[in-house]
């Protein structure tokens, strides 16, 4: 990429990473009113983010780790590129959970009050190591007397750390018990390996995206191989939600609602989009080493998965709120900024509604435009044009 180029881009991310304080900002003197949240949908946007980009961390730091624990010598040459852009994405992970938290000048009482029983302190805690983990990672491989013996050792704790930290998540809806179709025995599996293959998917993007600007070279057999453990995952995502989907469809299952509204309702083209985007196509374009040898099927594959597992996302966080877990009238508050000026029966409702607003939108836009300057400037400082050999 030219300098001029470079320039344009760092430009345009910074503006949008401008809008989007600004329009947290206004959320910070609104209130989460102003987003499209409420009583009965008290998860959004910001929270589908949180599980997308967790998800995404993993690919990058299980690539980087297993290049050492299991002694893979061909990922030793992305492991750098891929150590900046799992750091990048779990810090993205934790912004929208502070953002997601409203008041967030109150975050200091989950030092001084924590509640062990809660997977919610769970998953901070594990995010946290996983961020040290990330961090200590990149020193030990950039600094001037680069140490393999210590890259060694913090890959034995990343690799469990990665798997902690997607599991520590899922296990975040499946003890919710008051929620309709979360609290299934497989979550935190399907958990881990749709991070697995969203992770993968986004560090093959990346990979393609910096050789083509220059910034590093690596050979087509190694992509080829990443594409193969890709086509793995996929495969295994997909027997997993059959496996849930067929728990559910079984007959006197307690699940037929739920699963009817994930197959035919309000969130049921984004089920079948992650059918068909995160795991059809992508295995049948994978599957055949021909095509992995292409790498700009990899790269039609990898952008499949990422898009399909940003759908399977939204329909597991979704199909729950839109199943009522408050039966009988009248229900709960509503709590939006539209049930302020309603009343009577409007204010109540057994079940949620949500879309979101421009202040949610640009939000997320602008927290990852950070990230993604972020990423930038890291490779620039840390990679330069630093080229892996074969």
């Amino acid at each position: 990429m030219t300098s001029s180029k470079t320039k344009i881009a760092y430009g345009v991310l910074g503006v949008l990473t401008l809008a989007g304080i600004a329009a947290w900002i206004y959320q910070l003197m609104g209130g989460l009113g102003v987003t499209g949240m409420n009583n009965g949908t008290s998860w959004g946007l910001y929270i589908t983010c949180f599980m997308f980009f967790v998800g995404l961390s993993a690919g990058g730091l299980i690539v980087a780790s297993s290049a050492s624990v299991f002694h893979v010598a061909e990922y030793k040459k992305v492991a750098l590129p891929a150590v900046i852009l799992s750091t990048v994405c779990i810090c993205i992970a934790g912004a929208f959970v502070l953002i997601d938290l409203g008041g967030i000048q109150r975050v200091w009482r989950m030092f001084t009050g924590p509640n062990f029983s809660s997977p919610l302190l769970w998953d901070m805690c594990v995010i946290t190591c996983y961020l040290v983990i990330n961090i200590l990672y990149l020193y030990f491989m950039c600094s001037k007397n680069a140490d393999e013996r210590k890259v060694s050792i913090i890959s034995r704790f990343a690799l469990p750390v990665a798997v902690l930290v997607h599991s520590v998540t899922a296990w975040i809806f499946g003890l919710q018990l008051s929620r309709e179709g979360w609290y299934s025995a497989i979550m935190a599996p399907l958990f881990v390996v749709s991070a697995m293959d969203s992770g993968l998917a986004l560090l093959l993007l990346v990979l393609g995206g910096l050789k083509k600007s220059g910034r590093f070279v690596t050979d087509g057999g190694l992509m080829s191989k990443l594409a193969g453990l890709l086509a793995t995952c996929v495969a295994i995502d997909g027997f997993l939600v059959g496996c849930e989907v067929l728990t559910m469809a079984y007959p006197g299952a307690s699940g037929a609602e739920t699963l009817a509204i994930m197959t035919t309702g309000v969130t049921a083209p984004f089920f079948w989009a992650e059918i068909a985007l995160g795991i059809v196509i992508p295995f049948c374009i994978l599957v055949f080493a021909k095509n992995r040898a292409k790498t700009g099927m990899v790269m039609v594959a990898s952008a499949c998965v990422v898009a399909g597992v940003f759908c399977k996302r939204v329909w597991l966080l979704f199909t729950s709120f839109f199943m009522p877990n408050v039966y009988g009238a009248p229900g709960i508050m509503a709590g939006s900024s539209a049930s302020a000026n309603a009343a009577g029966m409007d204010l109540w409702a057994t079940v949620g509604t949500y879309a979101p607003t421009w202040v949610e939108i640009v939000v997320v836009v602008g927290v990852i435009s950070l990230g993604a300057l972020a990423f930038l400037m890291m490779v620039d400082k840390l990679l330069g044009k630093k080229t892996a050999t074969k």
